[in-house]
């Protein structure tokens, strides 16, 4: 029997790439807000199991009977800057809670969990080692324009980093590219540019499902040279675990 993924921000951009390349080796389940969003669904791929079940107005029992069974739950969801602070917090930082919580609520075997979170997704305070003079204007910039959003994926990063109950990895893409994917990137501790291709994220998220070896670690990825595949045997090698708390 194929193993369960269960997608939640369905209708995604990268969440809808991600279904079309699982579809054909695993039950997917595409959590969706809308049956608008349905036909969206059916054209990534008929296979795709379109579930309509609003983050905001689900129970944390109704994701948890979800979730029952599955391997993988990959977090792709937000608010994509709709609806000012307020809906940002709800989707981006307590929907992602509420994911959390209902995973832990799972009875039986949990799902390992995949977070797609952000670059430069940290302590403000803190500002990694590698990054460059050209990291940190940028990083000022994104944090002027794009603040209330990074500050609810830290927020949520940072809660996920206290589960223990569940495995979990982070995914911190840089800025998303609709061109067409080229299987390559940097991986690792990046710097926040060049972006990535959405094909190339999703490429690697379909990677993550299969490497329950990354357990623990908060990965970021940006435009590069570096066969993906390759670059993230190479990263989960080195296991680095610390996070930017």
């Amino acid at each position: 029997m194929a193993s369960k993924v269960v997608i939640v921000g369905g209708h995604g951009k990268v969440a809808l790439r991600l279904a079309t390349l699982l579809a054909p080796t695993h039950a997917v389940t595409s959590l969706i807000r809308t049956h608008d969003h349905i036909p969206d669904i059916a054209a990534a791929s008929p296979s795709i199991n379109p579930l309509v079940l609003s983050l905001e107005a689900a129970s944390v029992a109704d994701l948890a009977e979800v979730f029952t069974g599955a391997e993988v739950v990959v977090f792709s969801a937000g608010a994509g800057g709709k609806g000012g602070a307020e809906r940002t917090r709800q989707v981006d930082f307590e929907g992602a809670v509420k994911v959390f919580d209902a995973i832990e609520a799972v009875t039986g075997a949990k799902p390992r969990l995949l977070l797609v979170s952000a670059i430069d997704v940290r302590n403000p305070d803190k500002i990694p080692p590698h990054y460059t003079e050209e990291d940190l204007e940028y990083s000022r910039r994104m944090w002027e324009t794009i603040g209330t959003y990074m500050h609810y994926k830290y927020e949520a990063d940072k809660e996920l980093a206290r589960r223990t109950a569940f495995k979990w990895t982070i995914l911190r893409p840089t800025g998303l590219a609709d061109t067409p994917g080229t299987g390559r990137g940097t991986i690792g501790k990046t710097h926040i540019k060049p972006s990535i291709s959405r094909d190339d994220v999703a490429l690697v998220l379909q990677l993550l499902v299969g490497r329950p070896d990354a357990a623990g670690l908060a990965i970021d990825l940006s435009g590069g040279d570096v066969p993906v595949a390759e670059g993230l045997n190479a990263f989960i090698g080195k296991g680095e675990t610390d996070f930017l708390g």
